[in-house]
């Protein structure tokens, strides 16, 4: 399926999404709220049948939090992006994708370690690069200073 035609059946499916055709794949925006049902939609779907979350990344907005999450169908060759946004940035929270693609685990307790947003309903959200006792912060927001540079 060409980006045109996967952007007419999604819209088919679910008209609510809002597709935007970026420089090499469609980009869905989807609300938080909407994430799990959306996710299941995209992976169960045969003519879709979005099987493998090669990506999910974290950033931080100053005013709130995003994910963008990268999907390809192995069996129809296709690729997309799904991006949303904490309706936060203090309580950046989402739900969990980890029982729809088995890959989101680590991609999103690394986002949580880094980047502060937490995912409700993940098997074992806690910190997975950083020392959980001690490491106060996120690196990778904004505002984060480490305290322990050395400058000279």
């Amino acid at each position: 399926m060409n980006n045109e035609q996967l952007k007419e059946k999604i819209s088919s499916i679910d008209p609510t999404i809002n597709i935007t055709e970026g420089p090499q794949y469609l980009t869905l925006s989807v609300a938080p709220e909407h994430l799990s049902k959306t996710a299941s939609m995209l992976k169960t779907n045969p003519d879709l049948a979005f099987d493998y979350l090669f990506c999910l990344t974290g950033n931080d907005l100053e005013d709130a939090c995003s994910v963008v999450y990268h999907l390809e169908s192995i069996q129809h060759r296709h690729t997309i992006v799904i991006h949303l946004k904490t309706a936060s940035r203090e309580n950046a929270v989402l739900e969990t994708v980890s029982n729809i693609w088995k890959t989101a685990d680590f991609h999103e307790r690394e986002v949580f370690d880094l980047v502060g947003i937490n995912f409700t309903n993940h098997p074992d959200m806690r910190r997975i690069f950083l020392d959980e006792e001690d490491w106060v912060g996120y690196p990778l927001r904004k505002d984060y200073t480490d305290n322990n540079i050395v400058t000279r």
